[in-house]
């Protein structure tokens, strides 16, 4: 399902992405939080592969969208949710040209949004590095609380959809 908000297209991930998606998430600084090294666009196009054609547990939803920029009309990040009966995980990741421009929020919040309309889904949760502030700022607006859990080294954060 396509989500618009007032300067975004969330577009269903596919496996055509990879292409743009590949210099959009190119930057190695990107992944000093998130782990891992950028990914080619043919190691991508196989990420991507993998995630259109979804869960192998019956019991999970993988829900992945592109972040388009609609007045550049350029990809920008992407935003996903993994939904397991009444919760749902969620995470977003902007290239470095774009942030600080409130597309992670604005992306972030539109998916809550969405999945505060799917039956079912009321707990929504995103695992932070600790130091990555400006993720827990994403999180921190877009309704989302820390708790004092850490799993694999970063704090959970929940709210409700």
């Amino acid at each position: 399902m396509t989500i618009r908000t007032g300067r975004l297209t969330l577009l269903p991930l596919e496996v055509a992405h990879a292409e743009e998606m590949a210099a959009v998430l190119g930057d190695p600084e990107l992944h000093g939080f998130i782990g891992g090294e950028p990914l080619s666009e043919p190691e991508l196009r196989t990420r991507y592969e993998r995630l259109v054609a979804g869960s192998p547990d019956p019991a999970v939803t993988w829900c992945n969208w592109v972040v388009r920029l609609d007045a550049e009309d350029c990809l920008t990040g992407t935003v996903q949710a993994t939904v397991t009966g009444e919760a749902a995980e969620i995470a977003w990741v902007i290239g470095t040209p774009w942030q600080r421009r409130g597309i992670a929020v604005e992306a972030a919040r539109a998916v809550v949004g969405w999945l505060g309309t799917q039956a079912g889904v009321r707990t929504v949760i995103a695992h932070v590095h600790p130091d990555h502030t400006a993720s827990a700022a994403v999180a921190e607006r877009v309704g989302l609380a820390a708790t004092d859990r850490v799993e694999d080294g970063e704090i959970r954060w929940e709210g409700t959809a």
